[in-house]
């Protein structure tokens, strides 16, 4: 069942995919994932064969919502990476509150591609509201990524990632990054998690293919790890 509802001022599209839900689902709805969420949902819905609620909201200004601190390798605006912080306390005082009394206090996941990867697993390190984090080819080539995850631990227990085995064969040398901050970040958690509560997951093609399915895998392999199936 889909409904399109307003929270706390913002656009959501709910999903309830079965009966009494063991677990909600929080993903940034950017303009390239409206015309893929509906078959995405499908897809969780039949990997994972549990019961769910996905919420996803809004965002206006992908880079300037999600950007966690300003690299102008992202962009050389200088709202980008001062309101990564608003959307996050959007989830947290706004919209998880409404999912709890609704379906209620029932486990999150959160994830997000591209920049949403990148924003999912900056906010699993400044909160302890999720219980697992999915960032599909997440753009931890933004400078300065190594530095903060090794000061910022991860708080969520089950962390899954994933890349396109082409994203690091690109011309721009900032984003070429993705792979070696990729692997390092999975090493880094591998160390603080222990290697059972996360993966990386290689992709055939580059960062533009498949990635509804890309999102929908990672999603399902959260919901597998939380509700330990």
């Amino acid at each position: 069942m889909k409904q399109i509802v307003e929270i706390g001022g913002r656009e959501c599209l709910l999903y309830n995919e079965g009966e009494e839900p063991k677990v909600l689902l929080i993903q940034t709805l950017g303009a390239q994932e409206r015309g893929s969420i509906d078959s995405e949902v499908a897809m969780i819905s039949e990997a994972s064969g549990t019961s769910f609620v996905m919420a996803a909201f809004a965002i206006g200004d992908w880079e300037v919502e999600l950007t966690p601190w300003h690299d102008p390798a992202v962009s050389k605006r200088q709202a980008v990476g001062e309101h990564a912080g608003e959307s996050l306390r959007y989830i947290t005082e706004e919209l998880i509150p409404y999912l709890h009394q609704e379906y209620g206090e029932i486990p999150i996941v959160l994830g997000g591609y591209s920049l949403g990867g990148l924003f999912s697993l900056w906010s699993g390190s400044e909160s302890d509201c999720f219980a697992a984090i999915a960032a599909m080819s997440p753009s931890v080539w933004i400078a300065g990524w190594q530095d903060y995850a090794s000061q910022h631990p991860v708080k969520s227990p089950y962390v899954y990632l994933s890349l396109g085995d082409r994203e690091e064969h690109c011309r721009d040398k900032a984003i070429a990054q993705v792979g070696n901050n990729i692997r390092w970040e999975h090493e880094h958690l591998k160390q603080t998690l222990g290697s059972d509560h996360t993966t990386l997951e290689w992709n055939t093609g580059n960062h533009f293919v498949d990635g509804a399915r890309r999102t929908a895998k990672g999603f399902a392999w959260c919901i597998d790890k939380v509700c330990q199936r």
